[in-house]
């Protein structure tokens, strides 16, 4: 693998994007997601969707409250945390307790930092199963959430052939960990754009993110077809499953029973997602565009079906406006920026932690080229400009929380993990 020889510069221009989708190895850059008018309106989470979506990876709600966030009082500040992986691009915890983080490193490994300090060994080593490189590699990490008691856990990886799996894994007694089984594979047709998000929603089921496919502009339609994989945000019951499968669908699936559709999908016309996240009954999901824009899109955690309106739509505006598109069920993104401003969006989380009161209730993410860090108000209003809180040299490659809520980045080029703090 090689990394980006100035990953300080910032380039905004189409050409310069296109020079980075050719020189890096891990451009987060040629996405697209979409939304339009005629979308359903948002709809106010219920109790036990707060109560369960709080609680969802963490992201507990600290003493703050549920105020909204004074996005332009903000001063928001990187502590450095360790140094020395190797192309990081997700951190998570366990739930177990242990106040561990855990990082997942493209070429195969997870990591753990406990206290402050790098575990010199991997604690997850599947270099064996992956060949790492552009958008390929180890990409997710889920611990299921009675991780404390079972000791399952899951990840998306593109293997030696570079289609995708989602495999789980047991922690052993003796402090090992052994495969349990594959739930699925994809078919990847080109080797960008494979998403590779996991995470457990408030529901109890795991969720997992597909890039369309890769090539330019979605070349076999992968967004809109309901018959595929890619191009959409899955959910899966990995409790459940027969002799015919290794995961159940769960009933309310919106195609669940539909000919011609995959049970699988949750929601369609994504380009690649690139991060989603719970927060309080709401799903958050960033998608890298294609030629102008990045998204960010937010939805009730309970509403499946959704179509986000990849390859038709690009954010708010028409992929091909020559072509025309169709905008009615499309739901349109909450913020978008242009690339002007950066060229692949890296999507956060909403803050609840306890320690910086000025952050809660502020959904923080950035964008993978620029080093930019923005914010939304997450119970802001349906459209929103997104607020410059810091200009950073960093290839920001994924964010996450730890037990206690703390926000974290990572940095691909660097090596490092940072934690987002308030000054």
């Amino acid at each position: 693998m090689t990394v980006p020889a100035n990953h300080s510069s910032r380039p905004h221009s189409r050409a310069n994007r296109a020079r980075l989708e050719l020189a890096l190895w891990f451009p987060l850059l040629c996405v697209l997601v979409a939304g339009c008018s005629g979308a359903p309106g948002e709809e106010a989470p219920t109790r036990a969707e707060r109560r369960a979506g709080a609680l969802v990876g963490g992201n507990r709600p600290g003493g703050a409250g549920h105020r909204e966030p004074d996005l332009d009082a903000i001063s928001l500040a990187l502590r450095p945390v360790v140094g020395g992986l190797e192309a990081p691009l997700g951190v998570t915890h366990a739930g177990d307790g242990s106040g561990r983080l855990f990082v997942v490193e493209q070429g195969g490994t997870v990591r753990i930092v406990e206290d402050g300090r790098l575990e010199p060994d991997p604690w997850l080593d599947l270099r064996d199963e992956t060949a790492p490189g552009g958008e390929q590699g180890l990409l997710g990490l889920a611990f299921h959430p009675d991780y404390a008691h079972n000791r399952r856990l899951f990840v998306n990886y593109t293997d030696l052939r570079g289609d995708t799996v989602v495999a789980e894994y047991r922690r052993t007694p003796s402090g090992g960990t052994a495969f349990e089984r594959v739930l699925l594979t994809i078919d990847q047709p080109f080797a960008n754009h494979n998403g590779g998000g996991l995470a457990f929603g408030p529901d109890g089921f795991l969720y997992i993110a597909t890039g369309d496919g890769g090539g330019a502009g979605d070349p076999e339609d992968n967004g809109q077809a309901l018959d595929t994989l890619l191009g959409k945000l899955l959910r899966i019951d990995v409790d459940a499953g027969g002799n015919a499968s290794s995961y159940g669908i769960p009933p309310d699936n919106p195609f669940a029973g539909r000919a011609e559709a995959r049970p699988e999908i949750w929601a369609y016309g994504l380009r690649n997602p690139w991060r989603f996240s719970f927060d309080q009954g709401r799903l958050w999901i960033a998608d890298v565009g294609q030629e102008d824009l990045e998204e960010i899109d937010r939805a009730p955690a309970r509403r499946g079906g959704i179509n986000y309106g990849w390859d038709d739509m690009e954010a708010t505006t028409c992929y091909e406006p020559d072509v025309g598109c169709r905008q009615e069920g499309r739901r349109l993104p909450l913020a978008e920026y242009s690339h002007d401003q950066g060229c692949s969006v890296t999507g956060g989380h909403v803050y609840r932690g306890r320690r910086y009161p000025d952050l809660s209730g502020a959904y923080i993410f950035g964008d993978y080229c620029s080093g930019t860090l923005w914010a939304v108000a997450a119970g802001g209003p349906r459209q929103q400009s997104p607020v410059e809180l810091l200009d950073t040299d960093h290839l920001v490659s994924s964010f996450g929380v730890g037990e206690d809520a703390e926000l974290y980045l990572t940095d691909i080029s660097a090596g490092r993990l940072l934690q987002l703090t308030a000054e």
